[in-house]
């Protein structure tokens, strides 16, 4: 009798599984939201107009035809775990032998932060920042800000990386347009020292960029709230922008926050080191839908998303056997990334053993550029997953 395994979100972390679980020979059914694979690492250049909204996307009917996995585009609308069941905003329900939950993360709100875009929410929105981009440029001058925030609940669930990257290329390209003079850039967050968690020789390398490049900071300030350009912090001062990208941190997904799954306080998915929910075997979460342990240092990232996707993968593939579950994830927590800011980038990796931080000029962007396209063709199945990836 086929085993089916139902994977909730079409993401990193839910389409790695799926192709994998299809590898090896299980019935797959694969529930999205959208018809697309968003690929947000390289959606900075999205407002920068260096690449099109469509190239950041990975239509998810190609996927699905290639790997015989059944798609269904549908929003999920509850999960029941007792009953075995998953229910979709359509009405129809979706039983399962395994789930793999991978339906990301929702946002904190801090008030006002409907004044704001994000790069890290709603793909959309990075077409909105464009809009609102081009309007400036055209004007000839303004006012951006640049932050994002924390989850006291749960420090691992904070995206830094990408606003770093959004305010470096903002500069070159204004740079490039010979509008740099008429702009203010101005970074905020509410820590005192935001990207710290890279490590120190990371944190000290863009602490001299923003000398370097003119660029203001605001640490340390907590957010008070956000009115229609100004963002407003908690000792009364105020910091005045036209545009304004804050990305949100993470929190716990409304629906997996009502299944009456194990939560952590930020209402992240508890598991174990082999990726399974707590108090259900036949359950895994991995991405930003699950709360991570590890150092204190760890974030949730795609690539970490996708190391946990194919430890589930792995351990259904165990169980259906008879066997006990022997994948991990924990021994796999790294930081890495690509930081672009334009005309080059930075190489950063953090694990337990070491901090490593590595200039990239010119050819970095062009190398974030090339895994963009690669990681397209990987999923497709034209190129293999290259080591260590």
């Amino acid at each position: 009798m086929a085993v089916n395994v139902l994977i909730l979100g079409g993401g990193f972390g839910g389409l790695t599984a799926a192709i994998q679980l299809r590898k090896q020979g299980f019935d797959v059914t694969l529930v999205s939201e959208r018809d697309y694979a968003y690929i947000y690492p390289i959606s900075i250049w999205i407002p920068t107009r260096e690449i099109e909204f469509k190239d950041a996307c990975l239509p998810l009917d190609d996927i699905a035809r290639r790997y015989g996995i059944k798609l269904i585009v549908n929003p999920v609308a509850s999960v029941d775990a007792s009953m075995g069941r998953v229910e979709l905003a359509d009405g129809s329900a979706l039983a399962y032998d395994y789930l793999i939950i991978a339906m990301g993360a929702d946002k904190t709100r801090p008030k006002g932060v409907e004044h704001t875009s994000s790069i890290c929410g709603r793909p959309e929105a990075a077409k909105d920042i464009r809009e609102q981009l081009d309007g400036l440029i055209s004007r000839g001058a303004g006012r951006i800000a640049v932050g994002f925030g924390g989850n006291p609940k749960d420090p691992s669930a904070v995206r830094g990386g990408p606003a770093f990257e959004f305010v470096f290329n903002i500069h070159y390209l204004l740079k490039k347009k010979g509008l740099l003079d008429n702009f203010k850039l101005t970074m905020f967050a509410p820590m005192p020292q935001p990207g710290i968690r890279l490590g120190e020789k990371a944190y000290n390398m863009m602490l001299s960029w923003f000398d370097r490049l003119g660029i203001e900071r605001r640490f340390g300030k907590k957010i008070k709230e956000f009115q229609e350009q100004a963002v407003i912090f908690e000792d009364g001062s105020e910091l005045g922008a036209d545009l304004i990208m804050f990305i949100a941190a993470g929190n716990g997904h409304k629906v997996l926050m009502r299944s009456g799954l194990p939560q952590n306080e930020a209402g992240f998915l508890l598991i174990n080191d082999h990726c399974q929910v707590k108090g259900h075997d036949n359950v895994f979460a991995v991405g930003d839908s699950a709360a991570l342990d590890g150092p204190k240092w760890r974030a949730k990232q795609g690539h970490l998303a996708e190391v946990m996707a194919r430890v589930a993968a792995d351990n259904i593939k165990d169980l259906s056997r008879g066997r006990k579950p022997a994948a991990g994830y924990q021994k796999h927590i790294s930081i890495l990334c690509v930081m672009d800011f334009g005309n080059g980038a930075a190489y950063v990796h953090r694990d337990d053993n070491s901090s490593t931080v590595r200039p990239l000029p010119v050819v970095g962007h062009w190398l974030k550029k090339a895994w963009g396209h690669y990681w397209k063709l990987n999923k497709n199945g034209r190129v293999p997953r290259l080591p260590g990836t």
